[in-house]
């Protein structure tokens, strides 16, 4: 059906209209090209060859447990995770978990909406997860690692359709028995399909793959003794057992290079620049006092169970502006009259102010800190303490220096600090116009006070008017101004969505885009927008996580910026330890230069971004001196040599990287497909749409797929009127697709609708291309029949559209013409009744069994593949103790042979007592064998039954239409 036209031709008749209904949703086996057509086809994303080729190698197989889709950075591994996910949504496969790291959680949930058209709901600490409720919620769910190790019993009650584990690396060390919680989350899901998505798969050792291919699947490996046996560095230099391990791996591992996709994916550069400052004597006075109290090991206002935090916060917001400091000091002093009675503010209030400064300076990563705390009751334990009289003297001295520090900040009008940003911006700016790029400047802080503190300082300086603010609520009288706007703009463009704080940040993004030429941002906008029209980012506060830092940057320096991007960063020259942090994270990191930014090792070699804060928060805490804290740092910057030195480069490379030229020539005809797929799929549902009411749906722009829908033909469906259009990108009109409602209901309409038998006339003049195979044939009349054959197991199901022609003097028809005549311009006639049954049932027949049989043959072969893997994992649960018993009876050998050599019978004594030892220990490890042979054949017979009934298929077949056509030429 490869040329049905638009509105240029007259409508389809109610049987092309049936046939393009089923090749729209038809379900299809996972080597079928066409089976993520339908979801490419609406997806709002530029889509590249190399995505889709490893979403379709995760779809591939119906006995897979899972993949790892281990692309180089960059290169969109959250887009062919989409993809994946979208279809098994397609399928009706709709209990999908998607574990992320705590900062990436919203940003997630951004793009599967934006993108695919998927909703989410973050699962937080007091989210209900049981399994019914998981049922009738008909979305997506997202949860950080912390939540998935902390409720992994709850959610391991779910029956997953698939789980999706991105910067999957977390789990690597999974086998060792330090992973507590990578050990929990991977039981949890030991029975449910997962996608796992790293840029780092191999890092330091090889028993990494075994620990990350062991989540996807328990048993595709023996043991971790067996795996070192046969893989361990050693024995990797045997070329037999390194070709063993790749072979294995393929079936898992799926990685893209950058240097294979250049012709698709353009990448521009990251330039770095550095704003130094030097604070006034007063701003020093205030760090210094500052400082001191928080070395304070009896300070009250900073209670044990969230100390760290507290500290960490103070930190940052001391580097920050006098202002932010002055709204924490007021913070810890309203919790410490509170202690002592005095203050009268609600407790929630308190709670509340002090949790909008950790969100405003950690965003998302605020879940990874309190972590470390017991739940909310430990961290609120200084509302526990019962003080004595000496201890309420000590808090009253305590709240007097804090008033001390609190009326010294607020005496402060100006920093020096947002002065140099003057200047930054005239220097960003002026090289944003040597570029050619934007006038566009992205500004992040890490507090909100010092952020309206900005917004004050820029809009009496020369930027009053041009400036946006982007924060955690977004919620202040600008941007509800701006968000008002937006919604009146967008009424008809079905861009706004069901979430209000979605479309808030969106309202805010689109007056950057379109107006503003500064946002000034909080940690919120680190994640979950795209700004690719801007490319000059200021760090005014620069994080000390680099993974956060790299978030930073990745929301302009990313696919889809046309220009270089200048990465500015304001740097306290009389403060020894900010310059280290600076160092550490430009020269070691490599963050704010270079094409990609931090490359996937060095990233990789940081376990977790939290913890390295919390190593450089105990250098602020306890190095003194300019040589201390050089001291700390060249420590740690050594501990990170080692560890980058470890990585594993050259084995990664030729374990899971295929450097064949041929990969761009294949990514290149993929892409090929992919677009004609997607093309094919826009046009199909076009023609359906126009024809199948057009009373109610009008045509209008058929070149640009557009068409007004005056009237609703399905009344007891919500169907809003007005214009559509299908595209891949925003367009001025309301986004139409497979998954929109009307299309929905009109495809359903169209395949359910009973058809009679009839004559139809295809008249190939009105035809408006060539067609060779049409024009070729001597047919000009006959008999065409479709059935729709479903297959169906447990392992997959998938439908195919047989159809059976015949010419007026009984002769067979080629399918490809049949399919043909069926794409063109028809009209109908009369009922017919007397049909050459027999013939076209013969034929039929014919073509079912062949494609019954290819099925089966593609399956066999799927199956024989699998049980090869079974065979596999038996093999390598029985070498460690075939080579344990070689070891022992090697021992024994040695022990004969120094007892005929013994010369003293106390030595002949030692030597039989040590003999008889080896043979009982032998004989254990080999009754231990055969007991392992049987339980081993036990579970490969039950795996492999297993496998079989997995495909063991029931096949249904109906007719679709039956027609009499004749065809004029």
């Amino acid at each position: 059906m490869n040329d049905v036209q638009n509105q240029r031709l007259p409508l389809l008749t109610e049987e092309q209209q049936k046939y393009i209904a089923w090749l729209l949703t038809s379900r299809r086996s996972g080597d079928d090209d066409m089976r993520v057509a339908g979801v490419l086809s609406e997806a709002r994303v530029d889509l590249n060859p190399h995505q889709v080729e490893a979403a379709l190698f995760a779809l591939k197989s119906p006995f897979s447990k899972g993949v790892v889709l281990a692309d180089e950075v960059g290169l969109g591994k959250t887009i062919e995770a989409g993809i994946v996910i979208s279809q098994y949504w397609a399928e009706q496969k709709r209990r999908i978990l998607i574990i992320v790291p705590a900062t990436l959680r919203r940003q997630w949930s951004t793009e599967m909406e934006e993108k695919f058209f998927l909703k989410s709901e973050i699962l937080e600490r007091y989210s209900l997860i049981s399994p019914d409720i998981i049922l009738r919620k008909h979305h997506l769910f997202i949860c950080s690692y912390q939540y998935a190790a902390k409720y992994a019993d709850q959610l391991s009650q779910t029956n997953w359709d698939l789980v999706v584990i991105d910067e999957a690396h977390k789990l690597r060390n999974v086998y060792k028995n330090s992973s507590a919680a990578a050990r929990r989350i991977s039981d949890a899901f030991r029975h449910n399909k997962k996608l796992l998505l790293t840029a780092t798969p191999l890092q330091n050792n090889i028993q990494e793959l075994y620990g990350l291919v062991s989540v996807i699947d328990d048993k595709y490996f023996g043991d971790l003794k067996s795996f070192n046996t046969q893989y361990g560095y050693h024995s990797l230099e045997d070329n037999h057992s390194f070709h063993d391990l790749k072979f294995r791996l393929s079936t898992l591992i799926h990685r893209n290079l950058r240097k294979q996709v250049t012709e698709y994916v353009k990448y521009t550069s990251r330039i770095p620049m550095a704003q130094e400052y030097m604070p006034s004597e007063k701003e020093q006075e205030l760090y210094d006092k500052m400082s001191a109290y928080l070395l304070r090991d009896d300070a009250y206002g900073l209670p044990s169970g969230q100390r760290t935090l507290l500290l960490l916060l103070i930190r940052k917001l001391m580097a920050s502006s006098s202002f932010a400091v002055c709204d924490t000091v007021q913070a810890i002093i309203n919790r410490l009259k509170r202690l002592v009675g005095e203050e009268e503010t609600e407790e929630a209030e308190v709670d509340e102010s002090l949790q909008d400064l950790f969100d405003d300076s950690f965003g998302e990563e605020t879940e990874e800190w309190e972590d470390d705390a017991d739940d909310e009751e430990k961290l609120k334990d200084i509302e526990k303490i019962r003080l004595t009289p000496e201890q309420q003297t000590a808090v009253y001295h305590e709240i007097a220096d804090l008033q001390e520090i609190f009326d010294l900040a607020n005496s402060i009008k100006d920093n020096n600090k947002g002065e140099c940003l003057l200047k930054a911006l005239e220097v960003g700016f002026k090289k944003m116009e040597e570029l050619g790029a934007n006038r566009k400047a992205l500004i992040f802080t890490e507090s909100r006070r010092t952020q309206e503190y900005l917004f004050e300082l820029l809009e009496t300086n020369g930027y009053k008017g041009q400036i946006v603010l982007f924060n955690g609520s977004n919620n202040d009288e600008r941007s509800k101004h701006i968000y008002k706007n937006w919604l009146a703009v967008n009424e008809r463009t079905g861009r706004i969505s069901e979430s209000k704080s979605a479309n808030r940040r969106q309202a805010i993004v689109d007056y950057f885009r379109n107006k503003a030429s500064i946002m000034i941002a909080t940690e919120a906008a680190s994640e979950g927008i795209n700004l690719q029209f801007c490319s000059f980012i200021a760090n005014f506060d620069l994080p000390w996580n680099p993974q956060r830092v790299e978030q930073r940057i990745g929301r302009c320096h990313r696919y889809g910026q046309r220009n270089d991007v200048v990465v500015c960063n304001f740097i306290n020259v009389k403060n020894a330890a900010d310059i280290r942090v600076y160092q550490l994270l430009y020269e070691k990191f490599h963050l704010f230069d270079g094409i990609f930014g931090a490359s996937d090792d060095v990233l990789g070699s940081i376990e977790s971004g939290v913890d390295f804060e919390k190593r450089l928060l105990e250098i602020y805490q306890t190095c003194r001196t300019p040589e201390e804290i050089n001291a700390a740092f060249d420590l740690v910057q050594n501990e990170m040599d080692a560890q980058i030195q470890q990585t594993m480069n050259e084995t990664r490379q030729a374990l899971l990287e295929n450097l064949d030229e041929d990969v761009v020539n294949l990514l290149r005809i993929r892409r090929e497909n992919d677009d004609k797929n997607i093309s094919r799929i826009h046009r199909w549902l076009y023609a359906l749409t126009v024809s199948y009411a057009p009373e109610c749906i009008e045509a209008t722009d058929a070149d640009n797929l557009i068409f007004t829908l005056k009237k609703n033909p399905f009344p007891q469906q919500h169907i809003a009127t007005g214009t559509y259009q299908i595209s891949n990108t925003d367009g001025r009109y309301e986004n139409y697709r497979l998954s929109h409602p009307l299309a929905k209901a009109i495809i359903e309409a169209a395949k359910n609708k009973e058809l009679l038998h009839r004559e139809l006339h295809f008249d190939y003049k009105l035809h408006p291309y060539k067609n060779s195979i049409i024009e070729q044939t001597d047919c000009q009349e006959g008999y065409l029949a479709a059935h729709l054959v479903s297959y169906h197991s447990d392992g997959q199901d998938e439908d195919h559209i047989v159809l059976t022609a015949i010419g007026a003097h009984g002769e067979e028809l080629s399918s490809e013409l049949a399919q043909r005549i069926l794409g063109i311009v028809a009209t109908a006639g009369n009922t017919i009744h007397d049909v050459p049954q027999t013939e076209m049932s013969r034929f039929y027949d014919v073509r079912k069994d062949a494609l019954t049989t290819q099925i089966s043959e593609r399956n066999d072969k799927m199956l024989k593949d699998e049980i090869a893997h079974v065979e596999a994992w038996a093999d390598d649960k029985e070498l460690t103790i075939e080579r344990e018993i070689k070891q022992l009876k090697a021992r024994k050998k040695e022990k004969q042979r120094l007892l005929t050599k013994a010369d003293s019978l106390n030595e002949k004594l030692a030597l039989e007592k040590e003999l008889k030892q080896v043979t009982n220990e032998l004989k254990r490890k080999r009754a231990e064998q055969d007991d392992l042979d049987e339980e081993i054949e036990q579970q490969r017979d039950e795996m492999i039954a297993r496998l079989r009934q997995y495909l063991n298929q029931q096949i249904s077949d109906k007719e679709l239409f039956f027609i009499h056509f004749t065809l004029s030429k």
